[in-house]
């Protein structure tokens, strides 16, 4: 008989279940009963935590999100750095950023969020991985940190995501450097 899971190892495990359903079909076809089943547990046990699939569907993307947060690299430039961060997002997360952009579409419209909203960068933890990786570089002496708004800083994993979003597919190495040399670096001098 398998041991009853109680607290965050129960939670985690509707979490992991609830987002595995949207992986798979999409908030259309996202069901509290579905997720019952795939999580092997109650309707009650769910319901309790989150009373709608709303609520449930953001939970999980939350969940997911900070699940695949990734260390802020230390290379000893700012190139280094950001060029070190695109790759590893490139690497493991085309399908959480594919997810939470397409396949989300009928949540947001329902529940009148974006994608924005979805990934909120002080829910997930970017902003602060953000903020250090620019204030390493300020301490170096390779850019000034009054020219550094949010929107630069996000610019070179803005662009990511686009590519990613418009192939489907990791961007090749050489459009992740000609992003920061070409159009990111450019900017902040």
């Amino acid at each position: 008989m398998a041991e009853r899971r109680r607290g965050p190892a129960l939670e985690k495990a509707l979490l992991d279940a609830a987002w595995a359903e949207l992986a798979d079909h999409g908030y259309a076809r996202f069901t509290m009963d579905a997720v019952v089943k795939r999580a092997g547990t109650s309707p009650p046990v769910l319901y309790r935590r989150w009373p709608n699939r709303d609520e449930l569907a953001r939970a999980a993307i939350v969940h997911a999100v900070r699940g695949a947060r990734i260390d802020t690299p230390d290379t000893g430039s700012l190139r280094g750095d950001v060029l070190t961060l695109m790759r590893e997002i490139n690497t493991t997360r085309v399908e959480l950023i594919t997810v939470v952009q397409m396949h989300l579409a009928g949540y947001r419209q329902e529940s009148g969020t974006s994608p924005a909203d979805l990934v909120d960068p002080l829910v997930t933890g970017r902003a602060e991985a953000l903020d250090l990786l620019f204030a390493r570089a300020a301490a170096r002496g390779e850019v000034d940190p009054a020219r550094l708004t949010p929107r630069l800083k996000s610019l070179p994993f803005d662009l990511l995501r686009l590519q990613i979003l418009t192939t489907f597919a990791p961007a090749p190495d050489d459009v992740l450097e000609e992003i920061v040399d070409t159009l990111f670096l450019p900017l902040l001098h």
